[in-house]
């Protein structure tokens, strides 16, 4: 499997590295990807790691629910709802745990095809079907995870599997802005 050396989706080189070498990085920045900029949900699980001395989905798993609370909540906050999300977070690994064996990385390395890959994404708590989408174009055009048949499952439109540089980070955030706007115009 390909390996790019950063993901541009935070503007913070470290963490823009983290989330191209860590797989479970990547998964609990699109399960913190909601109502936070993109730079905010991504950056987290760097600073996630820090906390807790590292990135195990075993260990945040096995944690006190009030103690990964607390830590969400250290200031900065790791999200704008830390105790919702330190719940969904702690969700997400105990199925990494149990279905993945806490490895992050074999829920696309183990896909059978395109269909597998969204299944399995659709599995885990916090993703749904329009993250499960994004995720399967960050796997194909950024990290090079292509099991057959996986174009079916990508966006068809612009997103953050496109964005290969900070500056793609903001035009991809721009379009967005427009496309959002120019519904509101449509329904208003």
């Amino acid at each position: 499997m390909a390996r790019t050396a950063a993901l541009h989706f935070t503007g913070d080189p470290e963490a823009d590295e983290f989330l191209g070498a860590s797989p479970l990085a990547l998964l609990i920045g699109f399960v913190l990807d909601q109502q936070v900029t993109v730079q905010k949900a991504f950056s987290s699980p760097l600073e996630l790691s820090k906390r807790l001395g590292g990135l195990d989905a075993g260990a945040i798993a096995a944690m006190d629910p009030g103690t990964l609370e607390e830590v969400f909540r250290t200031k900065p906050a790791l999200h704008r709802f830390p105790a919702n999300m330190a719940h969904r977070v702690q969700e997400h690994c105990a199925v990494l745990v149990s279905e993945y064996d806490g490895d992050a990385a074999s829920v696309w390395t183990g896909a059978r095809d395109g269909a597998d890959l969204q299944r399995r994404l659709l599995e885990l708590p916090g993703i749904g079907e329009m993250k499960a989408r994004t995720m399967i174009g960050v796997l194909a055009n950024r990290l090079g995870v292509r099991p057959r048949g996986w174009e079916e499952f990508a966006p068809k439109h612009r997103s953050l599997g496109d964005v290969d540089s900070p500056q793609a980070l903001l035009d991809y955030q721009a379009a967005k802005r427009a496309h959002k706007a120019a519904l509101r115009a449509n329904t208003g």
